[in-house]
């Protein structure tokens, strides 16, 4: 089969503007932190290896978010050139496993079990966001436990000043002494949350990236599903086929009445007469054949657009149950 000529349309669009809105909303929360940097810094200096811990630990999954989208340049870049038509070194990691796909839709061929590939690239494509998600949920548990250990100080604080209350005096110098000795743990208590704060905040701000990162795996993974789709046999090639075959079928029976209709006419020997039989015998039984292939040709396209459709129905059920 001869190779189809290159297209110079690049049939997958690179992620650029993912990583447009990903830097937007980083300016956004930067200028903001800026804004409110003399009510942060208190609250940040209440506990400042948690709340360290904390930045730390954002930065390091800023910079994930960040690679999950850079990624597929190199994936893109792959289809792109060999769709366009040039001959890229290496497959990337991740479509690895969809060169030998990749390659038959360029060629204008098809392989079998297309959807399997496509799913195996879902699949990788989700599992290199789990940890951007592990990490959302791990600034959250870290807000907590700073919550509860400034709780557990404020307690003890609490606790010691009721200790070292004297008791026998009067009701008004103990209540002015618990006053006294109740401002310092409860004017803490605020800073106290402070890893709260800065916990969920930071898990505010991977959530939107894990989004970003997630609508540029969907928009590569669907750009690559239509274009691998768009080069899949359809109904009517079916047809062709058909048609290439019935003509023949046809024509050899056809040729064999026509010797039989002359030996006939001729009053040929027995044995020309049945040499002409054998042949339109030959010529029935190849129309029959070919039949029988064009009829297992049609249950096979048959059972192949079922099969498509099922595949489509249960990719439309999926993204309708992670949507809801």
């Amino acid at each position: 089969m001869a190779t189809p000529p290159a297209s110079t349309a690049e049939p997958l669009v690179k992620p650029g503007i993912y990583l447009i809105r990903m830097l937007v909303f980083l300016i956004l929360v930067g200028f903001l932190a800026f804004v409110l940097f003399k009510q942060i810094t208190p609250a940040f200096l209440a506990n400042p290896g948690l709340n360290g811990l904390i930045l730390g630990v954002l930065l390091i999954a800023v910079l994930l978010a960040f690679g999950q989208v850079l990624r597929l340049y190199r994936e893109t870049g792959y289809v792109n050139a060999v769709a366009t038509g040039a001959t890229p070194a290496k497959a990337p990691s991740l479509l690895a496993h969809m060169a030998p796909v990749i390659k038959a839709r360029r060629e204008g061929r098809s392989l079998p079990g297309l959807r399997a590939f496509l799913d195996t690239t879902a699949a990788r494509l989700d599992e290199g966001r789990e940890i951007l998600r592990y990490v959302a949920g791990l600034l959250i548990l870290l807000g907590l436990l700073g919550t509860f250990w400034g709780l557990i100080d404020t307690l003890s604080a609490v606790g010691s000043v009721i200790r070292t209350m004297r008791g026998g005096g009067e009701a008004g110098a103990m209540f002015d002494e618990l006053k006294n000795g109740l401002a310092v743990p409860l004017s803490g208590i605020g800073l106290a949350f402070s890893a709260s704060l800065f916990g969920l905040g930071s898990s505010l701000i991977i959530g939107f990236l894990d989004l970003q990162a997630g609508q540029a795996h969907a928009r590569f993974h669907n750009d690559l599903e239509d274009w691998l789709v768009s080069g899949e046999p359809e109904g009517t090639v079916v047809a062709p086929q058909i048609a290439s075959q019935v003509p023949a079928s046809a024509k050899e029976l056809t040729e064999a009445v026509e010797r039989l209709t002359a030996v006939v006419a001729e009053g040929a020997n027995g044995r020309v007469a049945t040499q002409a039989m054998t042949n339109l015998a030959e010529g029935i039984q190849g129309l029959v054949q070919h039949m029988r292939a064009e009829q297992q040709m049609i249950r096979d396209w048959v059972e192949a657009q079922a099969s498509r459709e099922r595949e489509l129905k249960q990719v439309l059920d999926r993204l309708g149950r992670e949507r809801a």
